[in-house]
């Protein structure tokens, strides 16, 4: 996984669910407090106060580091590094002042104890604000990816500002380590008719080996310790038919398991679910395997997750007839890798409206997602660095939600859309602070078509590739118009939008665009028009292997391969970003989710 994002990455500035399924709340980023003396904060990171700060009339006073100060001028505030995932580092630094909006923070990291600093993204500059009844302040916010599971990182955060209040510093923060039992952890044996008395003399560190068997629904109320989970590792022919309840404990894994029914961890602390089997019932809502409340540090990796939702059209859309969240989760720190999620309404989401609690720093990674008729991936209510990178969505009503982001940044990298039905970015109710890179979407009806009906503002979008057709209404829902219109963003909030080096294209040969207030024809109009100077014409003839275009979507198509042909418009056409595309072939990057030659991704549960 490291290695693949890392393959990605290059060098570059740029400024740069009530239940799962549909809605939208706006809560403010969790600024938390950091030591001031640089010592260690409870989630992992360390601070080092610096910088300037507010003078006793309200302006500015003297930067330490020595720069002039005026009305302009940034004052730097506190830094947090919350929830550290297994790749990738969340960075906060909060700031008052320059009203100009000209500060910037660069960022550079490297492990702890070596000597070359590598470059990443800068950080998105976020302004304060509230949606939907949530509010955030202002920050510089972004993320640092790829990064290897259990080493400590050192950063270098460089705020510039030509006004006043540039300064530089150094934190440092520790990725997670992979999920595993203790080292020569004790294995007890167990059978259905032995699990009850041994599961409750379970202690920290036991592994409790489940035999061939069906064994009952339970709710599990023991919990490991940091370093020594409890373990519940299945064998060939272990059937657990749930639901499974386990709340508010810590350092639980399950691992190899065979599970018929829901699986509910609420309020729970590093839950793990690997390598194991969940098919959903009618039972429970259809779902399988969930958090409703407030959990953390979840690891949910390399399992088949399978719903009773048909793919159908009278499946599609919210109010269809479909039920069950694949895998939902709230609060910070969860990880969700490598999973094959099937037949649900939304694949994978994120709770919404005031179910919402602290999503941030969360991770939705290599997943492969099928036939779920509402999205295949909620991002909804995302409060700042939820980061889905590198999955595919194949035959999803919509594939990738963020109804709303809530000032963002809520990135969406690398991932691979086909047969999208309605569309294939639903950035709605006030959705601000999105970050799209290196997507490759191809789908009936308007290529990129996000008809929110309320502002869709701070848009930053790079190096993706959208390619739609003839559009057509299913379940009373459009996938866009007669033609296809290969951009149709009405609602989009212009004077903070910045897109750039997206290819689009349409089966129908036309080339028409709603950019905001303003309809376009032609490439050489998108140009001249809009933010999209190095925008390119491209077709369905851009990929090495023969991709149709899905004109009947409620076929399950098989997932076809996306990957460019050498040669096509979208090779060295796209712009280096530092952290996200290193390590690119030819002059440039690549449009889409991968480089031309590059061997294709693991999707769903790695061998």
């Amino acid at each position: 996984m490291n290695a693949l994002i890392r393959q990605w990455s290059c060098a570059v500035l740029l400024l740069l669910c009530v239940a799962c399924g549909g809605g939208d709340d706006d809560t403010g980023d969790d600024a938390g407090t950091g030591a001031p003396d640089g010592s260690v904060l409870p989630d992992g990171g360390t601070r080092e106060d610096s910088g300037s700060q507010p003078g006793p009339d309200g302006g500015t006073q003297a930067n330490p580091d020595g720069g002039a100060t005026s009305a302009d001028a940034t004052v730097p505030g506190a830094i947090t590094l919350p929830f550290p995932t297994l790749h990738h580092l969340t960075v906060e630094w909060a700031f008052s002042g320059d009203p100009n909006a000209n500060g910037v923070v660069s960022v550079r990291y490297r492990p702890v104890g070596t000597g070359t600093w590598l470059q990443a993204l800068p950080l998105r500059r976020i302004p304060a604000g509230d949606n939907e009844g949530f509010s955030w302040g202002a920050r510089h916010s972004g993320s640092v990816f790829g990064l290897q599971p259990g080493t400590r990182y050192e950063l270098e955060l460089t705020l510039t500002d030509p006004d006043g209040g540039s300064t530089t510093r150094t934190e440092t923060a520790t990725t997670r380590a992979v999920p595993a039992p203790m080292a020569s952890a004790p294995v007890k044996a167990v059978t259905p008719a032995t699990f009850a008395t041994v599961a409750s003399g379970a202690q920290p560190g036991d592994i409790l080996e489940l035999g061939a068997g069906t064994y009952s629904a339970f709710d599990w109320s023991r919990s490991g310790t940091e370093g020594k989970p409890i373990v519940l590792r299945g064998t060939t022919g272990t059937i657990v038919t749930g639901p499974i309840n386990l709340f508010n404990q810590s350092y639980v894994h399950f691992d190899r398991l065979t599970i018929n029914g829901r699986v509910r961890f609420n309020g729970s602390k590093h839950f793990v679910l690997t390598r194991s089997t969940v098919n959903a019932t009618t039972a429970n809502g259809g779902d399988a395997v969930v958090t409703f409340l407030r959990a953390e540090n979840a690891y949910i990796a390399d399992n088949v997750v399978t719903g009773v939702t048909q793919w159908a059209e009278a499946s599609l859309g919210v109010n269809g007839n479909n039920q069950g969240e694949g895998i939902c989760v709230t609060g910070p720190g969860h990880v969700i890798l490598n999973n094959r999620v099937t037949g649900f309404r939304d694949g994978i989401s994120l709770m919404e409206d005031d179910a919402a609690v602290d999503q941030y720093s969360i991770d939705i990674l290599n997943n492969d997602l099928i036939g779920n008729a509402d999205d295949g991936v909620e991002a909804d209510f995302c409060f700042h660095n939820c980061r889905i990178v590198g999955n595919r969505l194949t035959n999803n009503f919509i594939a990738l939600s963020s109804q709303p982001s809530l000032g963002g940044p809520t990135y969406f990298v690398r991932n691979a859309a086909y047969n999208t039905v309605h569309i294939a970015f639903k950035l709605y109710r006030g959705s601000s602070g999105d970050v799209l890179l290196h997507n490759t979407v191809v789908k009936h009806g308007d290529g990129l078509g996000i008809t929110a009906g309320k502002p869709v503002a701070n848009l930053y979008s790079r190096n993706n590739l959208f390619i739609g057709g003839p559009g057509g209404s299913f379940n009373g829902y459009n996938s866009g118009n007669a033609n296809g219109r290969v951009l149709h963003i009405p609602d989009l909030v212009t004077a903070s939008a910045n897109l750039d080096h997206d290819g689009f294209g349409t089966t129908s040969g036309n080339f028409t665009a709603t950019w905001g207030g303003s309809a376009l024809t032609g490439l050489s109009a998108l140009r001249a028009s809009t933010t999209e100077k190095n925008a390119v014409q491209v077709d369905l003839g851009v990929f090495a292997a023969s991709v149709a275009y899905p004109a009947a979507p409620m076929t399950l198509y098989a997932a076809p391969d996306l990957r460019p042909r050498t040669g096509s418009a979208v090779e060295n056409a796209g712009a280096p970003l530092a952290n996200i595309n290193d390590g690119f072939s030819g002059a440039a990057p690549d449009l889409g989710a991968y480089e031309v030659g590059a061997p294709l991704p693991v999707y769903g549960p790695r061998s």
